[in-house]
């Protein structure tokens, strides 16, 4: 069994003149990535690795989360190649992962992360939202085998609201 959790990195600012790559957070977005990271924990595997985008929305909410889930921030694996839009690259970047982890929780980027969960999940999401939370399970032993999952849970900040 293979679990796989992506997260959308959160809200980020487009007012400062920077690169997209460089752009960071935005106080939403810092809010709304709390707000799902402290609503996660029973849906968390037991032992897993944390993946990140370098771009710096994406780093900033692996951050943020790893914090509010007490996994320790030096242990974030951060992969350039998780800078992306397209699934296919997405999916190319995940199924290169080494089996011995059961367990992967991903920091990146739409429409990578929506379209790449309507191709593996069984549930249809029109839009994964910043800081949406998606877990997915793939009945497979190796990561470049798996195939069509089944999408256990998803934490949206709309979700939280009351």
């Amino acid at each position: 069994m293979k679990n796989l959790i992506l997260i959308r990195h959160a809200k980020s600012s487009w007012e400062a003149p920077l690169k997209d790559f460089d752009r960071p957070l935005m106080k939403r977005g810092i809010l709304d990535a709390h707000d799902v990271s402290l609503h996660i924990s029973k849906y968390l595997p037991k032992t897993y690795i944390i993946w990140s985008s370098t771009a710096a929305r994406a780093s900033e909410t692996a951050l943020i989360f790893a914090q509010n889930i007490s996994y320790p921030i030096e242990s974030i694996v951060y992969k350039d190649d998780l800078y992306t839009f397209d699934e296919k690259q997405l999916e190319k970047v995940i199924k290169s992962c080494d089996n011995s982890f059961e367990s992967v929780i991903l920091f990146g980027h739409n429409e990578a992360i929506t379209n790449f969960v309507n191709k593996f999940g069984d549930v249809f999401i029109e839009n994964v939202p910043t800081s949406g939370f998606v877990s997915l399970q793939f009945d497979a032993e190796s990561w470049d085998t798996i195939n069509k999952g089944k999408t256990h849970k998803t934490i949206f900040p709309k979700d939280l609201k009351s």
